[in-house]
């Protein structure tokens, strides 16, 4: 089954007891049984809801999995993964990674013992050289949030082959749309599903797809014990968004080219990063390991003023100044202050993150209106 046909109808059928064609919302809390312990595969919605179950199997079949888990949110679901670790083991992250993720190892499980290492994952050779007997885990972003490197999936997968180390990719910024990092070697993949997999800015979602049965039994017994799971009106969201998620991310990187191609041109504008660029030094990688080069666009201003990003930000009357990215609309962001602020300023200058960056997420409008919108507030600086 080709991707554009699986959205429409991998793990989803009819409801079994109406015919709806839609999923329905199951807004149920619990379940009649016909005996103690003898139900319909239902018992409590914690532990299962059937608008979440046809949602999970259409995930697991879009990233070519096994078992996929939804969860309240993209941070809920990382931290169902980071508790599969023990006090003492050690993670290998990129150290450019979004602000979130790097608050939760920082500033959460650092507390519980478990240890984590930044990197620079450009060059596989620094993952390897950061892997001793208590790595556990390496935590891939690629696309990298928000300097768009990229990172060779494959090539760090087979540095941690053999060594009993999980491989978690998180494929926000892509979508299983142009990349299925289990393909490519990867334990466990997650997804922020608010952004491009929900696609309206309309819910909060997490996921996270296995292929391995016994890391699926495991994370489906911290989803329950924990509880951090959406409810079903967020997964029904979430089940019609991706519907379009073929037609959203490929209007969306269409639209992405042409503004960073401006972008690059224009007079007032720094470094552009943005991985369709054959200049972009892991531009062949991308083009190795993704269908398109994705809709987001990061750019420095020439003059790395953070008054006049200020500028910019303020100004663009299409790209709406907020957080998050992945939907229908374009946005505009400025990781320093937004989303990457829980990130140390000496720490997010090692990676080119400066106080003039600003952040696209490149939406589904017409372009020539977008590249105009941007144009009238760059000009005045």
């Amino acid at each position: 089954m080709k991707f554009a046909t699986k959205v429409i109808h991998a793990g989803i059928l009819p409801d079994p007891a109406t015919g709806a064609v839609m999923t329905p919302i199951y807004q149920t809390s619990t379940y009649a049984q016909e005996a103690p312990g003898k139900h319909k595969g239902y018992e409590y919605a914690r532990t299962q809801n059937p608008t979440r179950t046809v949602l999970e199997e259409n995930l697991a079949a879009l990233e070519n999995g096994i078992r996929a888990f939804c969860f309240g949110s993209g941070l809920a679901a990382m931290d169902a993964i980071i508790r599969l670790l023990e006090p003492g083991d050690e993670v290998i992250l990129s150290n450019d990674l979004y602000g979130g993720s790097y608050r939760q190892m920082v500033k959460v499980h650092a507390r519980y013992g478990v240890v984590s290492h930044f990197v620079d994952m450009q060059d596989p050779k620094n993952v390897a050289a950061a892997i001793n007997d208590q790595t556990k885990l390496i935590w891939i972003e690629t696309p990298t949030n928000p300097m768009l490197q990229i990172v060779d999936i494959e090539a760090v997968c087979q540095q941690a082959a053999g060594k009993n180390i999980l491989v978690c990719v998180d494929n926000t910024f892509a979508s299983p749309y142009l990349q299925t990092p289990l393909d490519l070697g990867a334990d466990l993949v997650l997804h922020s599903a608010t952004k491009y997999l929900g696609g309206h800015s309309d819910v909060v979602l997490g996921a996270v797809i296995v292929k391995d049965t016994a890391i699926a039994e495991k994370l489906a017994f911290l989803q329950n014990a924990i509880g951090a799971v959406p409810g079903p009106q967020d997964c029904f969201l979430v089940l019609r968004g991706i519907k379009t998620l073929h037609l959203r991310v490929e209007r969306a990187c269409k639209n992405a080219r042409k503004v960073a191609k401006f972008l690059n041109s224009h007079p007032k504008v720094g470094k552009v990063n943005y991985p369709g660029f054959k200049e972009h030094p892991q531009h062949k990688i991308a083009k190795k390991q993704m269908r398109d080069y994705g809709a987001m666009v990061s750019f420095d201003l020439l003059k790395d003023s953070f008054d006049d990003a200020v500028k910019v930000l303020s100004n663009t009357q299409l790209f709406t100044l907020a957080e998050s990215l992945g939907g229908v609309e374009s946005l505009i962001g400025h990781p320093a202050s937004m989303t990457h602020a829980s990130i140390p300023r000496k720490e997010r200058l090692k990676v080119g993150l400066t106080d003039s960056l600003i952040r696209l997420s490149v939406g589904v409008e017409d372009v020539d209106d977008l590249i105009d919108d941007l144009e009238q507030a760059l000009v005045n600086l």
